[in-house]
């Protein structure tokens, strides 16, 4: 499937520093995608990040991203780059037939509960 697969450590922090703090993981989305675009030589356009990898960078929020991230490149024959998380496994396909045997749990019949209404009004002694 893959043509190449390099696994890198990058480093967010240098980015931080020169960008301003309440758009701090927006600049490391564009980081990581120039950083691949670099070493897997391809261009800009050419690289897909994962929306794990995406999750994990806004994880603590969009002023406190991680300071570095490992990820898994793969680079395929046509020369898309895929960025994965190093952890993050490739989706299976299933079956048709397995889809087809999942059913949706039916719902509980809902109970009907009878309330007495109370009376406002005050008691007469």
């Amino acid at each position: 499937m893959a043509e190449t697969e390099r696994v890198y450590t990058i480093p967010l922090a240098k980015t931080y520093e020169k960008h301003a703090r309440n758009r701090r993981a927006l600049y490391a989305v564009k980081f990581v995608r120039a950083f691949l675009a670099r070493h897997m030589k391809v261009a800009l356009d050419e690289v897909k990040i994962s929306t794990a990898v995406n999750h994990a960078i806004f994880a603590r929020g969009i002023k406190a991203p991680p300071r570095r991230i490992k990820l898994m490149a793969s680079k395929d024959k046509v020369g898309m780059v895929l960025a994965q998380l190093l952890e993050e496994k490739e989706p299976k396909k299933e079956d048709k037939k397995k889809e087809a045997k999942k059913e949706k749990p039916k719902a509980a019949p809902a109970k009907e509960e009878k309330k007495e209404k109370k009376s406002t009004a005050p008691e007469k002694a």
